[in-house]
């Protein structure tokens, strides 16, 4: 399969290409493309070196699929040229996701909408991805009712320039900054943008989107999005009330047997997600998994996931391996 990768000198798309290479998917032409200042630069996948293509050089290679991963602008501007040529677009921007003609797909939970005729599929927010694999399977049992999530965000879900501040600022080097304040032993209560309504962008992403990928209006959310000086993953405290009660020993059953999930749960020995073990890895970890005792059928637990692999890279090669497995893009279907 032919496979163009759009942003493949950023932080996710460099991180996409390491993900294809370690899962196998069938690239038999790697088509790297980037902004103009990175034409013409070489990247290696698979011990092979391939030149950075501008978008109309990607094109007209007619790739089978085109992992995007440029930010929201350039998916608007650029993801539909690919789409008009009969490729198929897989967005990790947050260009398309709330697009009602667009699908939100994160495969655990809602990848069987998928059809041939989807030519551009959105990729959700890093955040939102991993919060809704754990939910998956304690909806479909227990039907949730109302999602209070309170995140610990990495500096690697900012870019290179947050990480590069954070670490400039670890060692007395004054440099660029990506956030208006210092984020070295420092807790930043704004991810995005503020909105109207006192939320942030990211707040409201994660609100709208679990309504989206789950399938149900009904779902209460409401978020607090914070970001911290931790790289290697996201990390979420959430609260969820059911419709229906449950039993604990039930609910770790379900989430170790969901696609997609680890259970880190043993307080006795100390052992709970954290970002450090959620590194490079393509897990949600879900732990200190515990009833709220305050109101009914409610429940209190922790959700890690590495936000650049499950959060970004790793869900979009998934979105494109199912795709594949159902014969969904490229050769396969005009065959």
């Amino acid at each position: 399969m032919k496979v163009a990768v759009v942003g493949a000198t950023g932080l996710v798309g460099t991180k996409m290409l390491q993900v294809l290479d370690e899962r196998n998917f069938p690239v038999t032409e790697l088509i790297p493309v980037a902004s103009e200042k990175s034409v013409g630069k070489e990247i290696t996948f698979k011990g092979k070196q391939y030149k950075v293509v501008s978008v109309e050089d990607a094109i007209k290679q007619k790739p089978d699929l085109a992992l995007f991963s440029a930010g929201g602008s350039t998916s608007l501007a650029q993801a539909p040229l690919f789409a008009e040529a009969g490729i198929t677009v897989v967005d990790n921007s947050s260009a398309w996701r709330m697009d009602p003609t667009k699908k939100l797909v994160v495969p655990e939970v809602n990848a069987d909408t998928l059809t041939a005729e989807d030519k551009i599929i959105a990729n959700p927010n890093c955040s939102t991805i991993q919060m809704v694999v754990a939910l998956k399977p304690l909806h479909d049992k227990y039907k949730i009712k109302r999602v209070v999530v309170s995140t610990y965000q990495s500096v690697t879900g900012t870019g290179v320039k947050a990480v590069d501040q954070l670490f400039n600022e670890r060692n007395g080097v004054e440099g660029p900054m990506a956030y208006p304040y210092t984020i070295d032993l420092n807790v930043i209560p704004q991810i995005d943008v503020f909105t109207e309504n006192g939320y942030t962008k990211e707040e409201m992403k994660m609100i709208l989107e679990t309504k989206k990928i789950m399938g149900d209006d009904s779902i209460k959310v409401t978020a607090t999005t914070v970001r911290i000086p931790v790289m290697g993953g996201h990390s979420e405290s959430v609260n969820i009330e059911f419709v229906n009660d449950f039993d604990l020993a039930e609910v770790r059953e379900l989430l170790a047997a969901a696609p997609g999930v680890v259970v880190v749960d043993d307080t006795a020995n100390l052992k709970y997600p954290m970002p450090l073990d959620a590194h490079d890895k393509d897990e949600v970890f879900v732990g200190r998994i515990r009833r709220d005792e305050t109101q009914d059928n409610t429940l209190n637990c922790w959700i890690v996931s590495d936000n650049l692999r499950k959060g970004a890279a790793t869900n979009a090669v998934q979105i494109a391996e199912y795709l594949a497995a159902k014969n969904l893009i490229g050769s396969a279907v005009e065959a």
